[in-house]
């Protein structure tokens, strides 16, 4: 990929592609229906769109993940972290 469409989006979102990419890679073999697993992800997307993430909402993410069975993606995630 283009090395400027990728300083674009972070000067765009403020977000480091680096650590998307990273949170990418450590999805990929990731146990969704472990909690702790789910509420480290929820944790670090937080942290790299530097959006808090109430327990309530925590909560309820983990819930549709573990016990619903909700695949998540990044637009999943997103959507997620971006509900007020």
């Amino acid at each position: 990929m283009d090395n400027g469409f990728f300083k674009n989006i972070e000067k765009k979102t403020g977000v480091n592609m680096k650590d998307i990419f990273d949170l990418a890679n450590s999805l990929q073999n990731a146990n969704f229906k472990d909690e702790k697993t789910v509420r480290s992800v929820i944790q670090r997307v937080s942290q790299i769109a530097n959006k808090k993430v109430s327990k309530e909402l925590e909560d309820q993410i983990v819930k549709s993940i573990v016990n619903d069975g909700k695949q998540l993606d990044f637009n999943t995630i997103s959507q997620m972290i971006n509900k007020k």
